[in-house]
């Protein structure tokens, strides 16, 4: 038997490029100079939506005051209303499927993923980064640790797409899709949250608290209800899958939350560790080559072309790769006894909306497939609460 961190470095040693290289997110419109990600690709794709964006997407209200009204209870940030059988009619537990983001901001992008899901019946989890519910003029009131006040490397929002996206969030979320958090200034290497404490580790989540909790208030210049109750979040990505995990896991049962999705794996049952669920990104082989690559956008974006832009004329043969991929995992989940797939994202368009439109196809064809539910993390965390891990 391969012992649990054994099993983590060989984990982290297959796809050791992928995930180092798996290190950017999505700048925000607030962004100033020097507050891009530090590793983020030199130069970023057209601005365009994914090429098969629905035609009916979901509205957004002109008046965020509207829906955002003082005093008006703010909902939990993990809804559950639906329950899935324990097995189905062939005796095997559900194939669920998980598809979350990072980051969560770029708007035409949530209109995007909303309407995907409405179409086959989905629920999906958005890990929204506080920076992108907090505007730049406030942004001192940060302190992280080891960097100068105001420092993010994903930068700050911009007031009148704050109050937009919070909108988004509360409307998201009555249709049932679940927030997590996924930090606040996003630093990873070596100057990163690697060496983050469990007190550090705190002071991180509690201002992710405040900044949604205050931060439609100071974009609007009047009292606003924050889009969604922070201390009912459930789960975290963590800044590029780094971390000490015992410190931030601790302090995650402390808060009451019940699952960390940041660890790489491999597709199995999820067992509890540091008495949290360990939803992993797991490691997959890239369709048609002999490489190992996370089930996350940015890793596979690595594995293809090393995060750079390819040509316009090369996106349908890697959509397809990506598909590929895709459904390679899921007919290895199917041998397996229907283990869940995790299947990662950002809100992004990086080669040409390669990662998105691919993505896109594969929910579209797959979670209205008879033994397929497509569940946001919380959903899947409140069926293995009630039925267990299922044996092997």
């Amino acid at each position: 038997m391969v012992r649990p961190a054994v099993l983590r470095l060989l984990t982290c040693t297959v796809v050791m490029a992928a995930v180092v290289g798996g290190c950017a997110d999505v700048p925000l419109e607030g962004a100033g100079p020097g507050e891009n990600p530090t590793k983020a690709p030199s130069s970023h794709p057209p601005s365009k939506s994914p090429s098969k964006t629905p035609s009916k997407t979901p509205s957004v209200t002109p008046d965020p005051s509207t829906t955002l009204t003082p005093g008006v209870k703010a909902p939990a940030a993990a809804p559950v209303t639906r329950r899935f059988p324990k097995t189905l009619r062939n005796g095997k537990p559900p194939l669920f499927i998980v598809v979350s983001f990072d980051g969560a901001g770029d708007l035409p992008l949530w209109a995007h993923w909303r309407a995907v899901a409405k179409q086959v019946d989905a629920r999906m989890t958005f890990f929204l980064s506080g920076p992108y519910l907090y505007p730049q003029s406030h942004r001192t009131n940060y302190k992280p640790p080891y960097k100068k006040p105001g420092s993010s490397d994903i930068g700050w929002g911009d007031p009148e797409k704050i109050l937009r996206r919070a909108v988004v969030l509360r409307q998201a979320i009555a249709e049932g899709h679940e927030i997590g958090t996924h930090a606040n200034g996003h630093f990873c290497g070596k100057d990163g949250i690697d060496r983050w404490t469990g007190p550090q580790w705190t002071n991180e989540l509690t201002a992710f608290d405040a900044m949604v909790r205050n931060g439609p208030t100071l974009a609007a210049g009047k009292t606003l209800a924050p889009p969604f109750d922070p201390t009912t979040v459930k789960g975290m990505r963590t800044p590029c899958l780094e971390g000490n995990r015992p410190a931030y896991r601790a302090v995650m049962k402390q808060r009451g939350m019940l699952y960390d999705a940041s660890e790489p794996g491999y597709i199995a049952w999820p067992k509890k560790e540091d008495g949290l669920w360990n939803f992993p990104l797991q490691s997959v082989q890239l369709a048609g080559t002999h490489k190992n690559t996370l089930t996350m956008d940015y890793n596979l974006w690595y594995s293809q072309t090393e995060a750079h832009e390819a040509p316009v004329a090369h996106a349908p043969a890697l959509k397809a790769q990506v598909l590929a991929t895709y459904r390679m995992a899921l007919a290895r989940s199917r041998a397996g006894g229907n283990p869940p797939l995790f299947l990662g994202n950002h809100f992004n368009r990086w080669n040409n909306s390669v990662y998105s439109d691919a993505l896109t196809s594969f929910v579209q064809e797959t979670c209205t497939q008879q033994d397929v539910r497509c569940v946001s993390n919380i959903e899947l965390v409140n069926w293995l609460t009630r039925y267990g891990v299922p044996k092997a």
